[in-house]
């Protein structure tokens, strides 16, 4: 149900991918890289590796349902918010999660997928967005467990997450 919008294509010494959009519209690629020494590798929680995957969308349980279908991912415990639904958490294949499903927000323009880089401050961070002529569009504010999120835009505009302790 989902399209291919770039078919699969080669990167000469770096991989290949494709870009495709799921059946509610969110973007996302697909890539294996072909490096021998293989990806680099990040341990969960590490600054400036992904430890979140959101993604924002009209239909959550199809939208689930697509990439369970796809990639094997597991729906694990999911938490009422209130008027916005319920919010599914996912694994990719472990025990722990790695992300979440949610509804669009009524702001929001279309589906899409936010990844969180994981950062040592949240509040540290905040200002080197700042500082760099980024702008914070949503938090910071804690979520279940413990860490501190916010939500901004580089100096181009382009969106971006992060994700790590408050202070």
């Amino acid at each position: 149900g989902g399209a291919i919008h770039i078919p699969p294509t080669d990167i000469p010494g770096v991989g290949r991918f494709a870009m495709a959009t799921d059946p509610q519209g969110a973007a996302f690629t697909l890539f294996k890289g072909n490096a021998p020494e293989g990806p680099p590798t990040g341990g969960p929680g590490e600054p400036g590796y992904i430890g979140w995957h959101e993604l924002v969308t009209t239909d959550p349980k199809a939208g689930f349902g697509f990439y369970a279908g796809l990639f094997g991912w597991k729906a694990l415990d999911a938490f009422d918010m209130g008027e916005a639904g319920p919010y599914q958490m996912f694994s990719e294949g472990g025990e722990a999660a790695d992300g979440g499903v949610m509804k669009v927000p009524a702001d929001a323009k279309r589906p899409l997928w936010s990844h969180y880089f994981n950062v040592d401050s949240i509040a540290a961070a905040v200002e080197r967005v700042k500082a760099a002529g980024g702008g914070i569009t949503n938090g910071p504010h804690e979520v279940p467990g413990g860490q501190w999120i916010a939500q901004g835009l580089d100096p181009q505009g382009a969106m971006f997450s992060l994700l790590g302790p408050k202070g």
